[in-house]
């Protein structure tokens, strides 16, 4: 599948692996990118990720056949707010959101008669470092994808996205977005509060410069993800608040 022109909004880590990938598998012809810092945009340039930037969504997904929302869980809904008046009837979109009910609550709400070209996506890959320079070709290869498609999804759509994901090297598997929201709880966000928790604990202690002084492998291992960006695992948690506190108790 030749894709003439995909939009991602949002050259970040996620987004800018995706790009790379796709890249790599030459599988888009154009890839536009789309954020609101004209700095991180110019570097994504730079390192080749994408061919071309805007800073207008209006303008940055026009003409495009895939839209790929690569932006924080809580910039999700104005994204989707802003594209409602701008998507084309052929345009699929797709996101990254890590809380799938909460990004289809969303687009629900946001995207009205263009809810059956709307495919959510969840990447189970990444690091805990963030930005475009972050970005790597092979992020995906050999890791799932999670596709929890709504009622209203279009089947072909959701064929383009699970090709998509294909040729970026993942292995794509459809779950119903309640059931994503259980198991990444259990997987991603648990470790995520347990990490930042570990860290937050041993810094509060009398003389923590010292106990981190002592910190081996054993420790870099089981904290390494507490050097996330807080603000994105913030709005993760909350978001599927409900199922992390089941998997905290």
């Amino acid at each position: 599948m030749l894709i003439k022109r995909l939009t991602v909004i949002g050259v970040g880590l996620i987004g800018g692996s995706l790009a790379r990938a796709l890249k790599r598998a030459q599988a888009c012809a154009h890839i536009t990118g789309c954020a609101p810092e004209v700095k991180e945009l110019k570097r994504a340039l730079t390192l080749g990720v994408i061919d071309d930037f805007y800073t207008d969504i209006g303008v940055a997904i026009k003409g495009a056949e895939i839209v790929v929302v690569a932006v924080p869980l809580g910039a999700m809904a104005a994204v989707f707010q802003q594209l409602a008046g701008h998507l084309d009837e052929a345009t699929v979109v797709t996101d990254v959101g890590s809380v799938k009910s909460r990004v289809v609550e969303a687009a629900r709400r946001c995207l009205g008669p263009y809810l059956p070209r709307f495919v959510p996506g969840h990447p189970l890959a990444g690091t805990e470092k963030s930005g475009v320079e972050a970005s790597l070709v092979d992020l995906f290869d050999g890791h799932r994808v999670i596709l929890p498609p709504t009622a209203e999804t279009d089947p072909r759509a959701l064929a383009q996205i699970t090709k998509l994901w294909g040729q970026a090297g993942a292995l794509v598997e459809i779950m119903e977005a309640a059931r994503h929201d259980e198991v990444l709880a259990a997987t991603s966000h648990l470790p995520h509060v347990l990490a930042y928790a570990l860290v937050q604990a041993l810094a509060k202690m009398e003389e923590s410069g010292t106990v981190f002084r002592f910190a081996a492998g054993g420790f870099a291992d089981l904290t390494r993800i507490a050097s996330s960006n807080p603000a994105l695992w913030h709005d993760i948690v909350f978001a599927n608040r409900e199922a992390v506190l089941t998997m905290i108790e």
